[in-house]
């Protein structure tokens, strides 16, 4: 059994027995015992007590989940002989620890995850799937931030004229030292839209996840689905845990694996939330392979609309960066001229990308990125 194996399985003892073992709690318990490298008994049920555990309440019951683990009375849960879960592996050289083995293993597997494919992931085991389910959960997706009009103290910046009058008050109208404020500055708004088409379902999921990843990050972020309907998903993604917001996604959503309506359906969002709502000055985000099977002239129409509203337009291709692949479809040769920046988005590294290139300041004119 693996380390990855074996804390799973402890996880989904804890939540037999009713510890709120979230997504975010078991990768916090991956990344202790990537940093502590626990190889016997003690070291996994404090490290899984630490990750796991919300409250005191959690304590018995992770308690029983961790005899359950192991299989034997819960008083004996902590003494005793180690249990190995999966000895560190030492380097191939012979050189370093066994802690040091154990997390160049796990920053191994890692890697490799980060570079497959997202849209043939059903080729990997679930422990795999679920890893990767795990890292696009961490994702952190925000708006490039924007000046707002509020200000507050700062060390630097426009002098503080009232600050510094009030400040001079009180030694007797002598200006002892300019007081300085700065704008406060915020992340701009998200607009997220996943194609869920028929072309687009071996990446919904991981698209939809990433949506999540962003509604949790930036409160405010606005979801939407379009294939033939369009549907605002930004409620059901607010849930904290991401497999229920996936279920709440599918049970939201008529219109899974159909065909793709990408200009009447921008249309539709526009008309409904574009103007005065979710559009305006926010970063969009389009994640679809622009497959369209309607009037690829309303879908120029409809970007160009849209970017004028927007603060920025990003392209996400699950296509993109893929070896051979050009864009040779009528919908992206309708898209490309029309956006600020085309991302790929077929594996969890070029995710990270995205991330990277939604939060830069800067108003993009690079196509492809």
């Amino acid at each position: 059994m693996s380390a990855v194996e074996g804390l799973a399985r402890l996880a989904a003892c804890a939540r037999r027995e009713g510890v709120a073992a979230s997504t975010d709690r078991v990768e916090a318990l991956l990344r202790c015992a990537d940093a502590l490298g626990p190889a016997g008994r003690e070291d996994v049920y404090w490290a899984g007590r630490v990750a796991l555990c919300g409250g005191p309440d959690d304590l018995p019951r992770y308690d029983r989940a961790f005899a359950r683990f192991l299989g034997a009375d819960p008083a004996g849960a902590a003494a005793g002989p180690p249990v190995v879960v999966d000895r560190p592996v030492a380097a191939a050289d012979g050189a370093g620890t066994e802690g040091d083995g154990a997390r160049r293993t796990l920053a191994d597997v890692r890697e490799v995850l980060r570079g497959r494919d997202l849209g043939a992931l059903d080729a990997l085991g679930e422990d795999e799937r679920e890893a990767v389910r795990r890292l696009v959960a961490l994702l952190r997706p925000v708006g490039a931030l924007r000046p707002s009009r509020r200000r507050r103290p700062a060390p630097h910046g426009e002098v503080d004229r009232r600050r510094t009058v009030r400040d001079a008050l009180r030694h007797g109208g002598e200006v002892v030292a300019l007081r300085h404020r700065r704008r406060v500055r915020r992340p701009r708004p998200l607009l997220v839209v996943v194609d869920v088409s028929g072309s687009m379902q071996p990446y919904a999921d991981a698209y939809l996840r990433l949506a999540h990843a962003a509604a949790r990050a930036r409160p405010g972020t606005e979801v939407f689905t379009i294939g033939t309907r369009l549907t605002r998903v930004t409620r059901e993604v607010a849930h904290p845990d991401p497999d229920e917001a996936l279920r709440a996604v599918a049970a939201a959503v008529p219109d899974w694996s159909g065909g793709t309506r990408l200009g009447e359906q921008l249309a539709a969002l526009l008309e409904r939330w574009g103007r005065a709502g979710a559009a305006r000055g926010a970063v969009a985000v389009v994640l679809s392979d622009a497959w369209e099977r309607g009037d690829c002239a309303l879908l120029g129409e409809q970007l160009e609309r849209l970017g004028r509203l927007a603060h920025r337009v990003v392209w996400v291709d699950p296509h993109e960066g893929k070896p051979g692949y050009a864009p040779l479809t009528a919908g992206m040769r309708t898209v490309l001229p029309r956006v600020d920046a085309v991302v790929s988005g077929w594996t969890l590294e070029a995710l990270e990308r995205l991330c990277a290139v939604l939060a830069a300041p800067q108003h993009g004119t690079a196509r492809r990125a």
